[in-house]
């Protein structure tokens, strides 16, 4: 809806794009589409199934979490990693780990929000309300698995994650505010306040290239299906949640066992 009034649609002639991706001698598809792409999103996981070629779902669409499409992954031996890209260091990996700090100090968290701008083509798009549904179950599940896994449960209220508003001069940089409230010993209040600035692009880009690079590992061993270990450290809805520093390990094993 908003993109469209700066993009116009192409009018060249529509390709083959199996045929394409076969002639080129492509291994592996990397979705970057825009937030809400459902359907674009299943289209492509489905391209890549019939193509031969891993898929890397960087958007908040729930495709290797989702049963069926892994099954349909696992059952062409081609490996999957998603979903919905972490950036290096951006809003998800300074709030999750900011919540274990919290947890493994002995305070719960209490009441938190994570609030972003920014002025890239994402942020505009959404401005699309009905396209954020999955992106706010994304990056609110990275937050919350954290704490579940603790044993802590935080009431739907008292936890608030997602994107804010579009900010045109910003451009690609981002701006997110974090806080995080919680208890000291005794019940006396405290909180945090984090401002962190970052340019969204490059941030996203330094995971994806270690995330092609696991699959490229997958594709050499003919490993199919979700790639747990990649997911769980590279993406905030991956088919399992872990503790960061327990993901990293994983990921170091699979890169070990594999290369």
């Amino acid at each position: 809806k908003f993109v469209k009034e700066r993009i116009p649609e192409s009018k060249e002639e529509v390709v083959d794009p199996i045929k394409i991706l076969k002639e080129t001698g492509a291994e592996i598809i990397v979705s970057y589409l825009p937030v809400g792409s459902q359907k674009a999103t299943e289209y492509w996981a489905d391209i890549a199934l019939q193509a031969g070629c891993g898929f890397v779902n960087c958007i908040p669409v729930f495709i290797a979490s989702t049963p069926k499409w892994e099954y349909k992954f696992k059952k062409a031996k081609l490996p999957i990693i998603g979903d919905d890209i972490k950036s290096q260091v951006g809003a998800t990996i300074v709030h999750r780990t900011l919540a274990n700090l919290y947890l493994d100090r002995g305070m719960p968290v209490e009441r938190t929000y994570q609030l972003n701008t920014g002025g890239n083509m994402d942020f505009m798009n959404m401005l699309e309300i009905e396209r954020l549904t999955s992106k706010k179950i994304s990056k609110t599940n990275a937050v919350s698995s954290q704490l579940k896994a603790r044993g802590q449960h935080i009431e739907d209220d008292d936890i608030h994650v997602g994107p804010s508003d579009y900010v045109p001069w910003q451009k690609d940089n981002k701006i997110c505010f974090i806080r995080i409230e919680s208890k000291h010993f005794g019940d006396v209040p405290t909180y945090i306040d984090v401002r962190l600035s970052v340019e969204d692009s490059p941030n996203s880009a330094g995971v994806v290239i270690d995330a092609i690079r696991c699959m490229k590992l997958a594709l050499n061993n003919n490993i199919g299906g979700a790639l747990i270990e990649p997911s769980s450290y590279f993406m905030k809805s991956p088919p399992y949640q872990f503790e960061d520093r327990e993901a990293r390990s994983m990921v170091a094993d699979f890169i070990e066992e594999n290369s």
